[in-house]
């Protein structure tokens, strides 16, 4: 089978990318990329060996844009849909795999122009824009949160569900407020930093690059010991130390944790588009398996209550709840969909 998988602009969508490639290399299959060269898409997949051909068109987002803006957009769009139409046809394309993001417009519309088969996966509770858009002519629509996805689940990297583990005892916390740092994270540990070592407590925390050196020196003025990064790509072997985590809610660290079997205190990121984080973590808080809070409320007092709650039960739920091999199954699906 030869597929194009597009999308992307941000970690959490081309992650999923990353993980449908490798699924799709693994049972023998052809893949090509098709982003753009805005977001982080040429960061993740320029020197990616798992793909037999990448390419990263001029595109930008569309929605975020105001007045002549937005019809600059759209023309980058109309040029990119016509140059991936090509693509397709020069790959002899079997079928495409839309990831969301900006980035899966102009060859998600140029799939349904030469009436390829679209499949799409929404890794968000809220759906995206065009996902929404392309929803109704996708021969598959996936997704975690929707009851009536075909496949249930959330492509991760298989780390996460290797080194999964049950909770039962809190002995390390970790702070993770995204790549960038959260100051509202930063600063909720910060506070209970003190406590945290009092009870024998070990803490990790990733700050994010622009608020390091503050947080850094707090710990140091409250001769707190702690394992602080400013940024780093080693998560998938840290988060399997702790026993709880304290985190922003976008939708790849969200199913990371959750398929580690990690329960976690979530602070939704208040300006995320369509508030979709906040419905990602209350997706996790409905199902009884973890907690959210809004940045706004006393995320102190909340996190304290925590510290005493029966992780046992909720890491138990997590893991009971996780579908394994979800990339394999999509791109499973695919194959005996176009057969």
């Amino acid at each position: 089978m030869k597929l194009c998988i597009t999308g992307g602009g941000t970690g959490g969508h081309l992650m999923i990318a990353q993980a449908l490639v490798e699924a799709a290399v693994s049972d023998g299959h052809e893949a090509i990329f098709i982003g753009s060269t805005s977001g982080q898409d040429r960061k993740y997949f320029e020197q990616h060996s798992f793909f037999s051909h990448v390419y990263f068109l001029e595109t930008t987002g569309v929605v975020n844009q105001k007045g002549f803006g937005k019809f600059k957009a759209l023309w980058k769009v109309l040029k990119a849909f016509f140059i991936s139409r090509k693509l397709l046809k020069k790959h002899n394309i079997q079928a495409t795999y839309s990831v969301g993001g900006f980035s899966a417009a102009p060859a998600s519309f140029g799939t349904l122009s030469r009436f390829i088969p679209l499949f799409i996966h929404e890794q968000n509770a809220v759906e995206g824009r065009l996902n929404s858009l392309l929803k109704p002519y996708a021969k598959r629509f996936i997704s975690a949160y929707d009851k009536n996805s075909l496949i249930k689940g959330y492509p991760v990297k298989e780390v996460f569900l290797k080194n999964a583990r049950v909770r039962s005892e809190l002995k390390t916390i970790i702070f993770l407020g995204g790549s960038h740092g959260a100051k509202a994270i930063n600063d909720l540990a910060l506070s209970v930093a003190f406590k945290l070592q009092k009870r024998g407590i070990k803490i990790i925390h990733q700050a994010g690059e622009n608020d390091y050196e503050r947080v850094k020196k707090e710990y140091e003025d409250k001769g707190v010991e702690v394992e602080l990064y400013a940024f780093t790509k080693e998560l998938a072997t840290i988060i399997p130390h702790a026993d709880l985590a304290v985190s922003r809610a976008g939708a790849s660290t969200l199913w990371e944790l959750t398929s580690n079997g990690l329960p976690a205190f979530y602070i939704p990121y208040p300006h995320a588009a369509g508030d979709h984080q906040f419905y990602n973590a209350k997706f996790i808080v409905d199902n009884n398996l973890g907690w959210c809070e809004r940045e706004s409320e006393n995320l102190k007092s909340k996190l304290v209550a925590i510290l005493n709650e029966n992780l046992q039960q909720k890491s138990e739920g997590l893991l009971e709840y996780v579908s394994k091999d979800v990339a394999s199954r999509m791109i499973k699906d695919v194959y005996e969909s176009i057969k």
